[in-house]
Formats: C-alpha cells, sequence, structure tokens
C-alpha cells in the first residue's frame, strides 16, 4: 500500500524539522509540503529536508491541501496522509492510521477526544466547537464523530470522489460530511495531540475562531440540506 503525506504549512519553520523527522520513513512513499505563503523562510527549510515542496499562493488550508493533491495526481498513492506543520500531532502515530485503512476503511480521522491531549493543546475555543460540530453532524446526518482534527487519512480513489473543494477552514468538515453522503467506509483511531509550537492561526485569535466557526456550520448545513448524489437521477 502506497502512502504519501501532505503537509500544509504557512509560517512553520520551526516546526516542520520536528515533523518531518517524526514521520515513519518505512511507510511513506512520498512527503509533499505545501508552503502557502510563508515568510518566515519556512520554505528555505523544506529545501534542505527529504521532501517535495509545493508553492501555493493562494492563501487557505483548503487551497493548500488541494495543491497537495493536485502534485500527486500524476502518480497517485494509494492512501494519502493529512498532517499538520506545526507538531501538534504526533507524526508516529501514522501507523495506527494506515492500519485502520488496510482493515479495511476508506477515511480514517485521527481523534484528538479518544487518545491522550496534552493540557492546554486543545484551547477551549476549539474543544467547544468540535463538540458542536459533531453534534450537528449527528443530527444532520445521523454519524457520530469526535472528532474534527486535521491528522487523518484516506484512500485516494475515495478522496477523488468527494470532489473536495474549500479552500480554507471548512476543508476537515466538508470531507467529512461528504464522507457520509458518499457512504464511505469510515474509521476513528485515537491520537495524540500536544501544544502546537507557535500560535494557531485560527483558534490563536479572536477572528480566526470566529471564521473558522462560522464557516465549519455553514459546510455542515450546505451538505446536510443538499439533495444526495443520485437523487437528481433516481427521481426522473
Amino acid at each position: 500500500m502506497k502512502a504519501s503525506v501532505i503537509i500544509p504549512v504557512f509560517n512553520e519553520r520551526e516546526s516542520l524539522p520536528l515533523v518531518v523527522a517524526d514521520i515513519p520513513r518505512g511507510l511513506v512513499a512520498e512527503i509533499v509540503v505545501v508552503d502557502n505563503g510563508s515568510t518566515d523562510g519556512t520554505d528555505r527549510i523544506a529545501h534542505g529536508l527529504p521532501v517535495r515542496l509545493v508553492a501555493e499562493t493562494r492563501r487557505g488550508y483548503g487551497s493548500a491541501c488541494l495543491a497537495g493533491l493536485a502534485a500527486l495526481a500524476a502518480s497517485p498513492p494509494d492512501v494519502v496522509v493529512f498532517l499538520d506543520g506545526d507538531y501538534s500531532d504526533h507524526p508516529e502515530e501514522m501507523p495506527a492510521l494506515l492500519a485502520a485503512i488496510a482493515a479495511g476503511a476508506d477515511l480514517v480521522i485521527g481523534s484528538r477526544t479518544l487518545g491522550r491531549s496534552e493540557p492546554g493543546a486543545l484551547l477551549p475555543q476549539a474543544r467547544f466547537g468540535n463538540l458542536l460540530a459533531c453534534f450537528l453532524i449527528r443530527v444532520l446526518y445521523g454519524h457520530r464523530y469526535t472528532d474534527m482534527g486535521p491528522f487523518r487519512a484516506i484512500r485516494w480513489d475515495a478522496c477523488r470522489r468527494l470532489q473536495m473543494r474549500d479552500t480554507n477552514f471548512g476543508w476537515t468538515c466538508e470531507m467529512q460530511v461528504k464522507a457520509l453522503r458518499q457512504g464511505l467506509r469510515i474509521a476513528e483511531v485515537p491520537v495524540s495531540y500536544r501544544r502546537r509550537v507557535g500560535v494557531s492561526k485560527i483558534t490563536g485569535t479572536v477572528s480566526g475562531t470566529l471564521r473558522a466557526g462560522y464557516k465549519i456550520l455553514w459546510t455542515i448545513a450546505r451538505y446536510g440540506f443538499a439533495r444526495k448524489p443520485g437523487t437528481d437521477r433516481a427521481s426522473r
């Protein structure tokens, strides 16, 4: 099973080498780092690491993830792992996600709430937003997620079926609700979580928290009330 890793980064020069160093080399065919317009020299740091560097000038977490997928499309892997570049996740726990894929899952979410979190790692606003999003998905979609965390693995073919589009804060949520609408086999595995290196660009600010919260709730509602795939064809 060929697995590739996509790491979106924005001003992560201190943490990126730590993330890359902890990725299990024997399980990963390629590491793609997508620099989303860093101004701190993250790109120069990436050049010295065993990764493929991709530049994406359109700002947004989703834009960086989409650029990473586009970079892999010429020779796609069997599985794509998404991992943040701030060293809050534990890359060495990647085998647990890939094992769940090997066992039959199409999408595996690394759940921080099921695993161990360092005190202060998951900020109160992020914890509340996560709980609210999971609750609304359960109400609208009938599926119980425990987390919207960024550490995840998905089969390449399944990811293509989702036709991901979100360019910013709604990316992880879009993937999870579209996976339900497409009937993908979904699993969650416990992962550890620690305080990130540096300040969060999202939950570290009031404006970032509000914008992210609005986009996530909008994404849940948008797909929750939309027609399911194939409904139009079936109704004719």
